[in-house]
């Protein structure tokens, strides 16, 4: 067998073992129709076409549809054309640019932000840069932390402790084992996208301050969506400004693309000019970041709109909760139905869209634990009454004819 045999013969042995494994992940075609969200159109591998509904989008409140993101974003497109022309150090900083890191220094209350091109990179490239700034800093990350925080945790070099997922008394116990003069920094989220539950925000604040440690705070899944002007979970509970750095995205309830850090001057000064993911990535186009900055403006007094989200979310939980279905319910907006088997569940996934045009995507290992594959709703305000009647029947239905257990699962 030739090198370039044994390769791809390495490639296809690895992709052969998702399969068996009943984890391989589709890719849905889906056409996204201007106006109509969540409506869409499903190009099916053998070229015909399926009107289908998205229930798991990160969209959570439609902003990727809405006339005011729409109209900033033609309007910077027409001005500025496509692309920016190159990294924020080498004439990629526009206008755009600072007026979103403005609207977002806004929003946490803090000095300034740092604009990333995914809140992937603004993790990895933050936290891995940290170790530089400060010699010996000890990173005490949760276990259920997002692969981006793990990765740049990992990439920092420095020393790092793992505490039990949301255990205070356990953080508390690594905190008071390690020397109390090193540099510390506790990184954790507000809300845990799988399952939806919270992480105790005050009590690893309070921490943080008898241990003199700095605080990483991820809401990625909260921006938009809680708080009085869509600041997160530590805004809705009086707590942004006890956190020292804030991630989070453009891409989910702001509905365009991007990522970001929110912090003092002269932290978000220090890792723009020595993080690399920062320093030599092109920066968002123009048209994106007005887009972005239009929508993070529009939702800082839109509560009507994160009012009819959570009232959707309720509604979902509560109808297939009465069916015995096992959802798992820490009260935010994330609606995780468990169906504890990969084939299952992909079996599930794909019942729903070819019978009844409802698209969920299966959550499989290594994104969930093994035994806890799911499901994952994320109703939006624009998922009509008729939408949510469809759903709940279609699962009350597939559930019993796949024979599957119901509330014996829930967590």
């Amino acid at each position: 067998m030739t090198d370039k045999a044994r390769y791809a013969a390495a490639a296809e042995k690895a992709i052969d073992k998702l399969h068996e494994e009943g984890r391989y992940r589709t890719f849905i075609d889906i056409e996204r129709e201007k106006g109509n969200f969540p409506c869409a159109v499903w190009r099916k591998p053998d070229g015909s076409e399926k009107d289908i509904t998205v229930w798991c989008g990160n969209d959570y409140l439609g902003m990727g549809q809405h006339p005011v993101v729409l109209a900033a974003m033609h309007e910077a497109l027409d001005a500025t054309g496509a692309g920016s022309g190159g990294t924020r150090n080498i004439s990629g900083t526009t206008v755009y640019h600072k007026r979103l890191e403005a609207e977002i220094a806004d929003l946490h209350r803090k000095e300034t932000a740092l604009v990333f091109t995914s809140a992937y990179i603004a993790n990895d490239a933050t936290l891995s840069t940290l170790h530089k700034l400060l010699p010996g800093l000890i990173i005490y990350s949760d276990e259920l932390n997002h692969a981006s925080m793990i990765e740049g945790i990992r990439r920092n070099g420095g020393a790092k402790r793992i505490f039990r997922h949301n255990d205070v008394a356990h953080l508390r116990e690594l905190l008071e084992a390690d020397d109390p003069a090193a540099p510390k920094l506790i990184a954790f989220e507000s809300i845990y996208s799988m399952d939806g539950d919270f992480g105790p925000i005050e009590a690893i604040c309070d921490l943080a301050d008898e241990f003199d440690a700095m605080t990483y705070l991820d809401e990625v899944h909260a921006v938009g969506m809680y708080g009085p002007r869509g600041a997160g979970v530590a805004e809705r509970d009086g707590l942004m400004g006890r956190v020292d750095i804030i991630n989070g995205t453009l891409a989910k309830a702001y509905g365009v693309m991007g990522g970001y850090i929110a912090t003092s001057a002269r932290m978000c000064d220090a890792i723009r000019s020595y993080a690399p993911g920062f320093i030599f990535t092109t920066s968002l186009p123009p048209a994106i970041a007005a887009g972005a900055a239009a929508s993070v403006r529009h939702l800082k007094t839109d509560q009507a709109l994160r009012d009819k989200q959570q009232l959707h979310a309720r509604i979902l939980k509560t109808r297939l909760k009465a069916m015995g279905l096992p959802i798992i319910d820490h009260g935010s907006h994330i609606v995780p139905v468990i169906v504890g088997d990969p084939v299952h569940c992909k079996q599930l996934s794909d019942m729903l869209l070819e019978d009844f045009g409802i698209y969920v995507q299966p959550i499989n290992f290594p994104t969930v634990p093994r035994g806890t594959e799911r499901l994952r709703f994320t109703p939006s305000p624009v998922h009509t009454p008729e939408m949510l009647d469809g759903l709940v029947r279609a699962m009350d239905g597939l559930w019993s004819q796949c024979a599957l257990n119901r509330a014996e699962l829930s967590a």
